[in-house]
């Protein structure tokens, strides 16, 4: 009998080297990536040599059972994904000043709703003390790398997964350093929601909201790159110098609104202002008590993001998916956000604009492995037959029936934001295009007419160049291949801004691509 353990227990190792079967160790059961079939018949041979001696010892080997679980997880997975697609699933990314409290926000909402235990918080709270900067403990759960703890300030994009009853939320905590504008926009171009954290405390508002603060820049960004619902959260109302006044709340909202109004948002039907404070967690996960704020009957965070609408997206569309990360994990893994169409195992993709073939192997959506995924999703797709370092960020994987254009120029209309000191705007102009998540040095090449902002008609006159707040219709020039789509046709792959020495100096849409 102990041979026949034995052997059971070297089949077991032997399945665990396998490449074809993953040991998920936490869930205590096996995830079936290849075929299982090896595996059955090794057992079933096991089984039949040793009929000879106790079968009724063989009625619950450990392998057996195993394979029996495997057989039966598999409806399990459907049933999951259709569990899970009955939420929907939105990105929100916090923008705002630097200091004004977005990763401490971003780190107090995966505290309350469960994605952080206590333990964790009590070692962050100790290290942030060992630092002597005890109110920035919650910021180290978004603010994972040592460099963003020693300064307090976040660099790269943090991304956080929360749920409430009825939505799946991805936390994207954007810089808000001016230097790391570039990162805060790779943050934005992929959000739907935008939550605009601005510090009540004295003289901090005043500081992020007055020119060369990053609160104006970066709600011009936000609005170009596509984030159409705005949350503007008035955050540190429990500080002394604010004791949540109302009036200190009223005259920062008194101050914004005009400012949202000139940066595009309808703000009665796309703003919605709150008071909270990220540090102690009030009016959150609930609302405010009365006893420290009696005027607010408004809602708490979580209610105002599970009212939120935001316009649907086409599951059916071309396919599109930008990449923005890749790595090597079993073969090629890349990482994006679904802007339209639907992808399946087994689809096969062209990933532009290499105009190379992929065949899709696994889809994952946060850690788990899905079968299909729609529109709005951040996923990570293993695919074949293209290498990572023949991706680039930027690139676009897409339909192989409608694939995306790939251009050299395009004709853009634009709004020039604000020009770097004496600097005109003419042909010859060079900038740095963002666009979905492509970064590229761009040169304007002609510009074709001038805008009347009033009537929004060309204007007759022939332009030579253009000044500040200006709308212009002009050619791009790019010196590497980028793809891109008209903003009428898919509005995210269709918005930019342009940056000159770490400053955005106009944004703007695609309409047409340059003829050949």
């Amino acid at each position: 009998m102990l041979d026949i353990q034995e052997d059971i227990r070297a089949l077991q190792l032997d399945s665990y080297e396998d490449d074809s079967v993953v040991a998920s160790v936490e869930d205590g059961k096996l995830e079936e990536v290849g075929k299982s079939n090896v595996i059955e018949e090794e057992v079933s041979s096991v089984v039949a040599n040793m009929e000879d001696g106790k079968p009724e010892e063989l009625e619950q080997p450990e392998m057996i059972e195993e394979v029996k679980k495997k057989e039966i997880s598999a409806p399990e997975d459907t049933e999951d994904l259709v569990e899970d697609n009955k939420k929907r699933h939105l990105n929100v990314v916090f923008i705002g000043h630097v200091d004004a409290g977005k990763s401490t926000t971003g780190g107090q909402i995966l505290f309350l709703s469960g994605q952080v235990d206590d333990r964790t918080i009590q070692k962050y709270e100790k290290e942030a003390k060992e630092k002597s900067r005890e109110s920035w403990y919650m910021a180290y759960i978004m603010d994972t790398n040592e460099e963003e703890r020693v300064k307090g300030k976040t660099v790269e994009v943090g991304r956080a997964h929360f749920e409430t009853e009825t939505s799946r939320f991805t936390i994207l905590d954007a810089p808000g350093h001016k230097s790391y504008v570039p990162n805060m926009i790779s943050g934005a171009s992929q959000a739907d929601i935008g939550v605009l954290v601005i510090s009540a405390r004295k003289g901090e508002f005043e500081t992020g909201y007055e020119r060369g603060g990053q609160t104006r820049e970066h709600v011009q960004l936000a609005k170009t790159l596509g984030v159409s619902k705005l949350l503007v959260v008035v955050n540190k109302m429990d500080d002394p110098t604010v004791g949540w006044s109302k009036d200190r709340y009223n005259e920062i909202e008194s101050k914004m609104i005009p400012f949202l109004r000139s940066s595009g948002y309808n703000v009665k039907k796309d703003v919605l202002f709150l008071p909270l404070s990220g540090l102690v967690g009030s009016n959150i996960k609930t609302r405010v008590e009365k006893s420290l704020c009696p005027w607010w009957d408004g809602p708490c965070l979580f209610e105002a993001l599970d009212a939120i609408e935001v316009p649907p997206r086409d599951p059916k569309g071309p396919f599109r998916l930008p990449i923005i990360d890749k790595f090597k994990d079993m073969g090629t893994v890349v990482m994006g956000k679904v802007e339209s169409g639907s992808v399946r195992e087994g689809d096969n993709l062209l990933v532009m604009p290499n105009k190379a073939q992929v065949k899709v192997l696994a889809i994952f959506i946060d850690e788990d492995k899905v079968r299909r995924a729609g529109p709005g999703e951040n996923l990570r797709v293993r695919i074949s037959g293209i290498e990572d370092e023949d991706i680039l960020s930027g690139f676009v994987l897409s339909s192989v029936a409608k694939p995306i254009r790939a251009v050299y120029e395009f004709v853009a209309q634009l709004k020039i934001l604000e020009l770097l000191d004496n600097a005109i705007f003419t042909a010859g102009y060079k900038a740095v295009l963002h666009i979905h998540a492509v970064v590229e040095e761009c040169e304007i090449v002609e510009l074709i007419q001038q805008i009347d902002p009033r009537t929004k008609k060309p204007m007759k006159k022939k332009i030579l160049f253009v000044k500040n707040d200006a709308f212009v219709v002009c050619r791009i020039q790019v010196n590497n291949l980028i793809c891109i789509e008209k903003f009428s046709d898919f509005p995210q792959l269709g918005r930019f801004t342009l940056r000159t020495e770490g400053k955005t100096v106009a944004v703007g849409k695609v309409t047409d691509f340059a003829s050949a």
